[in-house]
């Protein structure tokens, strides 16, 4: 019995080491990580018309959290706006037989409607309010110290061109990104295994940059904006990503393709790595410069949304013309 209990302490102080670590509740990560992987991985098997409603859906979450980070330092996002948009966009993307022109229409027309709604700021009910009150009394004291929104004279006052400014990003950042997702879905046949490359590599590395980084990591990378942040860490995140490349082209390509293009997933590890870790360092400076810890608190172990999807996002683009550019 004595010794059932001192392997169970003895668990228990190696997983808070690990932890402390990684920055992160793992076995908390871990459990979120898995229900989602079978939640993605069940939408792609179903259909793929799901699997589109189901970035939609998470792109609807993305700019919640969004509007209430910025909240907190008193910028305003025009989100009802934002949500109809970003879903037309994506979903018109995905179903129009002009996906590219679609999409670049659909993002013109969101950047106009969205930076009038911005000047106009309106905001209905109270809602926004408690999630601002929640956030800033999660919020750590010392992050909002180091907050370039930090001041003496109390709450901070915008200009109408500061809350066009920062929704306008948010339409470039979110479903003009996500839509690069979507078009993946629609040339050369592989929707599944594109929908795998585009989601689940930038995953996949950032899974092989946290235990690299947890467990190798020395020579720190950014340690301004990210102190956990290692340069062995980045060489984790695109060997875990290259590995995942090859094996999603194992199992979906010829040999006939392989023997012209084998060197794609080596160039498909080092883009995602290397762009998925600027876009956490970017989410990072974003969340510094604001004051706050995570985006969000909606995936247990991952902070929330924008936490998971920032470097989906960034690497969408770039993996998608790649694929495109190949023929694959």
């Amino acid at each position: 019995m004595e010794r059932n209990e001192q392997l169970h302490e003895e668990a228990e102080e190696t997983i808070d080491q690990i932890n402390k670590k990684t920055g992160r509740n793992m076995p908390q990560a871990i459990a979120t990580g898995a229900a989602l992987v079978t939640l993605i991985v069940a939408c792609l098997l179903l259909s793929v018309d799901l699997f589109v409603l189901l970035v939609v859906m998470f792109m609807i979450l993305a700019l919640w959290e969004l509007r209430v980070d910025f909240a907190t330092v008193g910028l305003h996002l025009p989100v009802f706006m934002l949500w109809l948009c970003s879903s037309f966009t994506l979903i018109a993307t995905y179903y129009s037989p002009y996906h590219l022109i679609t999409m670049s229409l659909s993002i013109i027309v969101s950047i106009i409607l969205v930076a009038i709604a911005a000047s106009a700021k309106i905001s209905v009910g109270n809602r926004l309010s408690l999630a601002v009150a929640g956030k800033l009394s999660n919020t750590d004291a010392s992050a909002r110290l180091e907050s370039s929104f930090n001041h003496e004279g109390g709450e901070q006052h915008h200009s109408r061109l500061s809350h066009v400014a920062v929704s306008v990003l948010t339409v470039l950042y979110i479903p003009l990104l996500a839509s690069c997702v979507i078009i993946s879905l629609t040339f050369n046949g592989h929707p599944i295994a594109h929908a795998i490359m585009l989601v689940f590599l930038p995953a996949l590395s950032d899974t092989g940059g946290l235990f690299a980084g947890a467990w190798l990591g020395k020579h720190k990378l950014s340690p301004r904006i990210s102190p956990k942040k290692s340069v062995e860490g980045l060489v984790g995140s695109m060997l875990f990503a290259m590995a995942g490349a090859f094996a999603v082209f194992a199992c979906t390509y010829d040999a006939s393709k392989w023997a012209t293009r084998w060197w794609v997933p080596i160039v498909a590890g080092i883009l995602i790595g290397a762009v998925g870790t600027f876009g956490d360092l970017c989410a990072s400076m974003l969340k510094r410069d604001i004051g706050i810890k995570d985006m969000g608190h909606l995936l247990k172990g991952h902070g929330g949304v924008m936490d998971r999807v920032d470097s989906i996002l960034m690497s969408a683009p770039f993996t998608c013309a790649l694929l495109w550019i190949t023929g694959l």
